[in-house]
């Protein structure tokens, strides 16, 4: 008898402890942040074929839904952490130019989106305008980031297929980052998740 009510009480203090521990914003921050990473290395996986993780572009869709929850700093560091990371784990995308290029891209759309958010009224219409922008911004970022590295490899630049790679082979993962991430968010906003607010 004394056991079980040693052991209740145990894990009546470890609840309590940790209902403490995640009212804490940077705790909550941190973990959102981690899981986002995690399901940005993990969710290309899933999807498993290679024209249509280009075609979809999963590894995006945690790294906005966190800069919009997290905030622009920890949107940021998971962009280019996802790439980075799925890189070294898995070997895909190839680290250079591929990864190095994204991470670059996705930092863009973690930062852009944390910040906008942020800055910008808490009605729906503007997590449109957000997300959109962040999406144009780290493409074009994307976009640079391969000019670049072309330039200083030494090998050919073909900027217009780096255009076509971001804006026009991604089409339907812009329509589907359009099309669930707003809801993603306004679910978390209802349910009081947002660190971002």
């Amino acid at each position: 008898m004394a056991n079980h009510m040693f052991a209740l009480i145990l894990v009546e203090f470890f609840i309590r402890r940790i209902k403490i521990i995640m009212k804490s914003k940077k705790i909550r921050q941190l973990v959102f942040a981690a899981l986002c990473l995690a399901i940005g290395i993990i969710l290309p996986t899933l999807i498993g074929v290679r024209e249509l993780n280009i075609m979809l572009s999963p590894m995006h869709i945690p790294v906005l839904i966190c800069g919009f929850v997290c905030g622009w700093m920890y949107g940021g560091v998971v962009g280019i952490l996802t790439p980075i990371l799925r890189s070294v784990i898995f070997y895909m995308p190839l680290m250079y130019p591929d990864a190095i290029a994204m991470a670059f891209e996705l930092a863009i759309y973690g930062i852009v989106a944390g910040l906008l958010y942020k800055l910008l009224p808490k009605k729906i219409p503007y997590i449109y305008v957000s997300l959109v922008s962040a999406m144009l911004i780290g493409r074009v970022i994307f976009i640079i980031a391969r000019t670049g590295m072309a330039f200083v490899s030494n090998v050919e630049v073909a900027f217009l297929t780096y255009v076509t790679a971001s804006f026009v082979d991604t089409i339907p993962g812009i329509i589907l980052h359009i099309a669930i991430i707003p809801f993603i968010i306004i679910g978390l906003k209802a349910a009081k998740l947002m660190a971002n607010d």
